[in-house]
């Protein structure tokens, strides 16, 4: 039986609005699964409810680090809801036509006009997410206020045509929380409502999230990971799941590359620390010790080796 991407993929790939034709994005096709953090998934389904005649649905903004989950979960929701999803990357030098409807000089020497992934799913009644959308100018983000408001419609300059959304038309926006992004001017932000914060996993949620990706790693090695990820979340310190399945897959490679003369799994597992983190990282105190500078605390520091040995060990390094 086919699902819905095969039906959609099979059908035409044009779409005429007024008299100009549109070739259209293809729909993600990947399946991702969520693990943990339930409620912040029920509450982006919850945006996109519509609940009367005169109600249209949200386009909420998920905020959180790099690395833990934010277009995963979006891309969920969007399963869940069983519409066709379409990711749009925004980045800095995003334009409006990039955004919506760019023209394209064919062999035959006629433009002709492709329609964006946003736009895409618009005319579909597909689900759109604006990955990382603070890093998008306002130019872009301003050709997209009357799409999130009640109007729900864009305008193609280059096009000269106005696009209706679907009334199954969704949208969310994913940002991250760092200082490489643009400030999204208020008239904006008032209309990418409510905000979802995602938070990091917690202990449980990451172990599973790992073996999930890795099924066939050793619970050695996923502890490790996880404790080290774990400890850094307790420091404010920005190390995420995807951070975690790197260095395992690094940790696993080597580890596989060397049967013959095996290697130390510990010694492994601090090269790959290094590999993909940096050598910072081998040293949670000095990381730690920055934090406690920046935000005025007194928390002791952690280091590498309190993975390894407990504080009353006498083999830990900084043991009497």
């Amino acid at each position: 039986m086919e699902n819905l991407l095969d039906k959609q993929n099979k059908q035409a790939q044009t779409a005429v609005i007024g008299d100009v034709t549109l070739k259209m994005s293809l729909p993600d096709s990947t399946q991702p699964e969520w693990i943990g953090q339930t409620e912040v998934l029920k509450q982006i389904l919850a945006c996109w409810l519509v609940v009367g005649k005169k109600d249209f649905p949200l386009s909420p903004r998920i905020i959180g680090m790099p690395g833990i989950g934010k277009t995963t979960l979006a891309m969920v929701a969007a399963l869940k809801r069983q519409q066709p999803l379409y990711i749009f990357q925004c980045t800095s030098d995003t334009r409006p036509e990039d955004l919506l409807v760019t023209p394209v000089l064919a062999e035959s020497g006629k433009i002709s006009y492709h329609a964006s992934p946003l736009v895409s799913a618009m005319i579909t009644g597909g689900i759109c997410i604006l990955d990382e959308g603070n890093r998008m100018n306002e130019k872009s983000w301003a050709s997209l206020a009357p799409l999130l408001d009640h109007r729900r419609y864009v305008e193609s300059i280059i096009a000269g045509i106005q696009i209706k959304a679907h009334d199954e038309f969704r949208a969310c926006v994913t940002m991250n929380r760092d200082e490489s992004t643009f400030e999204i001017p208020d008239y904006i932000l008032s209309r990418l409502q409510p905000t979802l914060p995602l938070s990091m996993p917690n202990y449980q949620d990451e172990m599973d999230i790992l073996q999930y990706h890795l099924p066939f790693a050793e619970n050695d090695l996923l502890e490790m990971t996880v404790d080290f990820l774990q400890k850094s979340h307790q420091l404010d310190l920005d190390f995420s799941p995807r951070d975690g399945i790197h260095i395992l897959q690094y940790a696993l490679k080597r580890l596989s590359q060397d049967k013959d003369h095996p290697l130390a799994k510990d010694e492994v597992w601090k090269e790959a620390i290094v590999r993909v983190l940096g050598e910072d990282a081998l040293d949670l105190d000095g990381l730690a010790s920055r934090n406690r500078r920046a935000l005025g605390s007194d928390r002791l520091p952690m280091g590498l080796s309190d993975f390894f040995f407990d504080e009353n060990s006498p083999l830990h390094p900084d043991s009497d």
